[in-house]
């Protein structure tokens, strides 16, 4: 039997999302599922339908809730973080507050003001959990979902003993979208992808033996087909591969795409990415959709079969305890420390996103080696604020925090230094309740 706590399993959605998948796979069916969020209602929905799971298909596992984080992470063998701290309110003034400057953010998790001070609230939780976990459950594994991905699994490899593992679903809804511009099913892809998280690049990219990269350069010529991802074409066309992360997210990453309104006004096609569609380019589109996603707590839960149909999503969570617990290997793309040089020029204490091999031993970053140097320039960009970030949330280094901000290439490409300042200062006391202290 394999014990698995959710931490944050009040997203509910995603929560069961990842209870099928676990489950979907016979030698997990055993498992114990220990679900944890500091929401009484939202827990029990997620609860629900864990138990309408494992009693629609009589399985042998066990679904359990608890609002005690400790008691939740006691004997865990992996531990899935989810959590968003805070909630609504610091997530909006994350978007609005940069908008009123002229940062024009599209989902403001990763980078960027939003990502910063998102990481700023979030890190503590995220800390205290891996210390736990020191303590509770030292050998169990920390799997992140919760974003800033790259800054967060930065700060808890620093600060901590735990070992932390970052998992996203980029490459796979990537790899899905170059399918559709090839008309070629994206199972058949072959691809080489290292970077960092949500800007990583197709090294490699091929179909039956193929280079896929001429049919795709192909496929940008065409206007419906450019229209749908013109932020990663643009990308892929002035430095030489093609990107991770959706045109909606890469736009906010880079100083190019979002500093003139005509530029975003025209770019706002409506995109695939994963499984709902929305505007990418508007400002603050994605509160939208993540508001939509809230569950209703009001009433019955009403469970259909889709709910509990044990359906395997693209998601790598399961596949990796998976391939820990019966030593199936298995290659994905995970983000994890660089300190065995697996892109020999990116920073060795950054969090990179690489190809790794899993088996029964764990975890095997492989090595990638030298990223195209214009290709690892990019990348370095973000480094730099993530790696300001992270000295922020170690040290409650408020001059650290203003200089990620600083750093980061949209904002540059937006403010001079001292609006950035009065925009750091206008969100600090905003969101000073969910905020650490600072010197």
């Amino acid at each position: 039997m394999v014990t698995i706590t959710f931490i944050g399993a009040g997203s509910v959605v995603f929560a069961k999302n990842l209870m099928t998948d676990i489950f979907s796979f016979e030698r997990l069916r055993d498992s114990t599922i220990t679900l944890m969020d500091i929401d009484p209602q939202r827990l029990d929905r997620a609860a629900e339908i864990g138990e309408a799971i494992v009693d629609s298909h009589d399985l042998p596992g066990e679904i359990r809730a608890t609002t005690d984080r400790r008691e939740a992470l006691e004997g865990a063998d992996y531990v899935f973080n989810m959590i968003n701290v805070g909630g609504e309110e610091p997530f909006e003034n994350e978007i609005r507050i940069p908008e009123e400057y002229g940062v024009e953010q599209a989902v403001g998790d990763t980078l960027g003001p939003g990502g910063v001070f998102r990481s700023l609230r979030t890190a503590p939780t995220v800390l205290d959990i891996a210390r736990d976990m020191e303590e509770l459950c030292p050998d169990a594994l920390l799997l992140n979902y919760t974003n800033p991905m790259a800054i967060l699994c930065w700060a808890v490899d620093e600060a901590t003993d735990t070992d932390v593992v970052g998992l996203c679903h980029s490459v796979q809804h990537t790899t899905a979208a170059i399918g559709r511009y090839l008309d070629v099913p994206s199972e058949e892809l072959q691809h080489w992808v290292a970077g960092i998280n949500h800007m990583a690049w197709y090294l490699e990219l091929e179909h039956e033996g193929e280079d896929c990269y001429p049919a795709l350069r192909d496929a940008a010529d065409d206007p419906d087909i450019y229209a749908q991802d013109p932020v990663r074409f643009d990308v892929m066309d002035h430095f030489g591969a093609f990107i991770t992360e959706s045109s909606h997210h890469l736009s906010e990453y880079l100083p190019y795409f979002r500093t003139d309104r005509d530029v975003i006004d025209e770019l706002t096609p409506e995109e695939e990415f994963g499984h709902y569609t929305i505007e990418w380019m508007p400002t603050g589109r994605y509160l939208e959709h993540w508001r939509s996603y809230q569950p209703d707590l009001e009433g019955e839960l009403e469970i259909d079969e889709d709910d509990v149909a044990l359906e395997r999503s693209p998601e790598y969570g399961s596949r990796l305890v998976h391939s820990i617990e019966t030593d199936e290997e298995r290659r994905m793309n995970l983000n994890v420390r660089n300190d065995t040089g697996a892109i020999a020029n990116l920073p060795d204490e950054s969090c990179v996103e690489v190809p790794c091999l899993i088996d029964g031993r764990g975890i095997h970053p492989c090595s990638v080696g030298d990223l195209p140097s214009q290709l690892a320039a990019l990348n370095r960009t973000n480094i730099a604020v993530q790696e300001r970030a992270v000295t922020a949330i170690l040290e409650r280094d408020e001059t650290a925090l203003r200089q990620a901000v600083k750093l980061d290439p949209l904002t540059a490409a937006a403010l001079d230094l001292e609006a950035i300042d009065e925009m750091v200062d206008d969100l600090l006391a905003a969101n000073a309740e969910y905020l650490p202290d600072l010197n």
